[in-house]
């Protein structure tokens, strides 16, 4: 356990919570640090599809049998999850079936900086994490935006335009580059893969600090929005992750992930969307608060997880071996 606690005090000074912070600061102190719309779109092109294209290659040591019960245990919690968060904020009166539904949908989401972050800091600290960590993600990804939205307007009078709604989901830029990338990773050679690695694998760390100071810097300029979330939908933002980080993890050890891959699973299922999510929403729930669910997802729940929740979920893991 020391040696976990040690490692969470690392990850405090980690570059990846100190870049967030000066964001974060930047933005308090009304600094113009936050990175220009269209390098930001870039950074998120890059961080997508490199991350897909690394487990794609990955994939290519992956047997079928070490990846058949983690596939399905995790399609099962991207149902489970959204369900789990819509039926505790109903704890919550102030909120209506359609907010529930949003904020449920960007929970069953998934956070791919957050997801990086903690991968960043399980190969700082040597732990290893199976290949096909990335094709989880994607997994997770899809059915709980499905079942959030389903939740948030199963009372209403209107039609939800389901079509619509899922073709955002399969077509939006997180879906498409992180399966593309699988798809290209495991399809290309090694001789392939090495000629791209220079850019697409060496450089992530780097590019991922850039997104990360641009997080922190919309969590410090949008500072109001989240203390108008409220005490209770805050709270929620702290609360349920560490509930749905232990229980990923929980599922992980059962299914025979190693310390890393039930870490990173227990990560995933704590993580809240702030990419997929919100385009899918406005489609299936366009009458929802919109900014509610975005603000408890990218100003609670994801600091909370980059500067505590990541070692949190090591240390739970470690707590099942």
């Amino acid at each position: 356990m020391s040696n976990s606690w040690s490692l969470a005090s690392a990850n405090l000074t980690s570059v990846a919570v100190l870049v967030f912070i000066l964001g974060f600061i930047g933005a308090r102190i009304k600094s113009d640090v936050r990175i220009p719309e269209p390098i930001y779109q870039m950074i998120s092109i890059y961080l997508l599809f490199g991350i897909g294209l690394k487990g794609g290659h990955a994939l290519k040591s992956v047997t079928a049998h070490s990846f058949v019960k983690p596939a399905l245990a995790t399609l099962a919690l991207g149902i489970v999850i959204p369900l789990l968060a819509f039926f505790v904020l109903k704890l919550i009166r102030k909120l209506n079936d359609m907010d529930r539904g949003a904020i449920a949908a960007h929970y069953g989401s998934t956070s791919l900086v957050t997801f990086s972050a903690a991968l960043l800091y399980l190969d700082n600290s040597k732990i290893h994490v199976e290949g096909f960590a990335t094709t989880l993600l994607t997994l997770l990804e899809i059915p709980g935006v499905v079942v959030g939205v389903y939740l948030g307007s199963r009372k209403l009078q209107e039609d939800v335009q389901w079509g619509k709604t899922l073709l955002e989901v399969l077509t939006g830029k997180t879906v498409l580059l992180l399966v593309g990338g699988l798809a290209i990773g495991a399809i290309t050679t090694q001789a392939g893969f090495l000629k791209v690695t220079p850019f697409f694998i060496d450089l992530q760390s780097g590019f991922l600090a850039l997104f990360l100071l641009h997080l922190g810097y919309l969590a410090g300029s949008n500072w109001g929005e989240i203390r108008k979330v409220g005490a209770s939908v805050a709270l929620f933002g702290i609360i349920f992750p560490i509930g749905a980080g232990a229980l990923g993890v929980s599922v992980g050890h059962w299914v025979g992930l190693s310390l890393g891959g039930a870490t990173i699973l227990g990560v995933l299922c704590a993580s809240g969307s702030y990419i997929a999510a919100p385009a899918a929403v406005s489609v299936g729930l366009p009458k929802a608060n919109a900014p509610l669910a975005l603000m408890s997802s990218i100003g609670v729940t994801f600091p909370f997880n980059l500067i505590v929740g990541i070692p949190l979920y090591l240390e739970i893991a470690r707590a099942f071996n």
